[in-house]
């Protein structure tokens, strides 16, 4: 395909995946405050209405990925976008916690064709051998998300109530992302092809998806980078409150968050380098073994700062190469035929994982006496995490592993 289609597309995934990233995910934290203060309902009653919205992002995934597969992007993520906009605008006027509860629902569905799997999908396709880099660029891009749109809702919301900037913000996004995906995701969609990553290695017309889901090495794998994702999304969430109680003051535990997010920027840029110089099995081994180190720090040394904040600097690139390491999962084992689907359910209990973590981690705090002896717990769940992502990895490359073995 012409190198500027292939550009424009990138280019519109980097523009519609920040703007759906911060308008749906990353605004919800700064204005939760204001919504309890003014409607009255719980802190656990309206975050529960923000997860419920992730876990049926999940669940839709697993459909929505047969049709990217099928129809490709265009339609999916316009769709996205269309309904994104209408469960906005009824999170905005939502009069009772019923309505808000059954307005984010329908933004889960939206979300699961606007955010990571579905452009994911197009990169991977699109891209074929090329889709590391494309995939590196379009993650580095998202993630400024927060960077960009959690001041922007700071600021609306001083001038104005929760209501008026979602509405706002939800102009955004329909301004944003329906004409970019409909005019913009206009590159045809290619054939399937049952090729392996590079283009050149058959791996066979039994390359049958539901075989390869129930496979042990897909649902070991599914099962490591759940525990992955849990872990390691509960570190960042938590690191405040741990840092807090280490004695750090609110200012300086903020950089250390902060510090996090430039680890995890490092470690998107790093990962093209990472993977030229090691196999699939050694680099997946040692991103999570560094990231179950950096916890297993935060969790049982009191100091001094420097020290933890290294530490979450290393945790925070963990998180930036595990997106990617998640990204290229599916392709680096099983090839690009029917990557829409099989990313779908492998993404669905990684979503379902992340989303519940904030409040696991704040429970067992509870239930263990504090943050140290969380840390403590998700070391433990990443060494896990490590020796069954290892397990279902296979010793040699790609290229020598029969579909056999792959679906074995």
């Amino acid at each position: 395909m012409a190198r500027a289609g292939l550009r424009r597309i990138l280019a519109v995934l980097c523009l519609t995946e920040i703007t759906s990233y911060g308008v749906l995910y990353y605004a919800f934290p700064v204005l939760a405050s204001r919504i309890i203060a003014q409607t009255g309902w719980s802190t656990t009653s309206t975050t529960a209405a923000f997860t419920g919205g992730l876990i049926v992002s999940g669940l839709v995934g697993i459909p929505a990925g047969r049709w990217l597969d099928r129809y490709g992007p265009r339609v999916v993520m316009t769709s996205g976008s269309l309904l994104g906009v209408a469960a906005l605008v009824l999170v905005a006027t939502a009069q009772t916690l019923v309505w808000f509860f059954a307005a984010w629902l329908v933004a889960g569905i939206a979300m699961a064709g606007l955010f990571y799997a579905p452009a994911f999908t197009a990169l991977t396709r699109w891209y074929g051998a090329d889709r590391v880099s494309a995939l590196t660029t379009l993650t580095l891009v998202a993630g400024l998300a927060s960077t960009v749109f959690a001041p922007l809702t700071a600021a609306l919301i001083d001038h104005m109530g929760w209501r008026a900037a979602y509405l706002v913000l939800t102009a955004v996004l329909a301004v944003v992302t329906v004409p970019a995906h409909f005019f913009g995701l206009r590159l045809r969609w290619p054939a399937l092809e049952i090729r392996s990553p590079d283009r050149t290695n058959p791996i066979g017309a039994g390359a049958d998806p539901k075989r390869i889901a129930r496979s042990r090495m897909f649902l070991t794998l599914a099962v490591a980078f759940s525990l992955a994702g849990f872990a390691l999304y509960a570190v960042a969430i938590n690191l405040v409150p741990l840092l807090l109680g280490r004695g750090m003051s609110i200012s300086a535990a903020a950089v250390a968050l902060g510090l996090g997010g430039v680890g995890q920027v490092a470690g998107r840029l790093g990962y093209g380098w990472l993977t030229n110089r090691t196999s699939l099995r050694t680099r997946t081994a040692l991103v999570l073994l560094v990231g179950a180190a950096a916890t297993v720090i935060l969790g049982l040394l009191p100091g001094p700062a420097l020290l933890l904040m290294a530490s979450s600097i290393l945790a925070g690139t963990t998180r930036g190469i595990f997106t990617l390491l998640h990204a290229t999962a599916v392709s680096d084992r099983w090839g690009t035929y029917y990557y829409g689907r099989l990313n779908g359910l492998i993404s669905a209990p990684i979503t379902f994982a992340e989303a519940l973590a904030p409040a696991a981690g704040a429970a067992l705090a509870g239930l263990l006496g504090g943050f140290p002896a969380v840390f403590v717990v998700l070391t433990a769940v990443t060494v896990a995490a490590t020796v069954l992502a290892v397990a279902a990895t296979p010793r040699r490359s790609r290229h020598e592993q029969s579909s056999v073995l792959e679906l074995n």
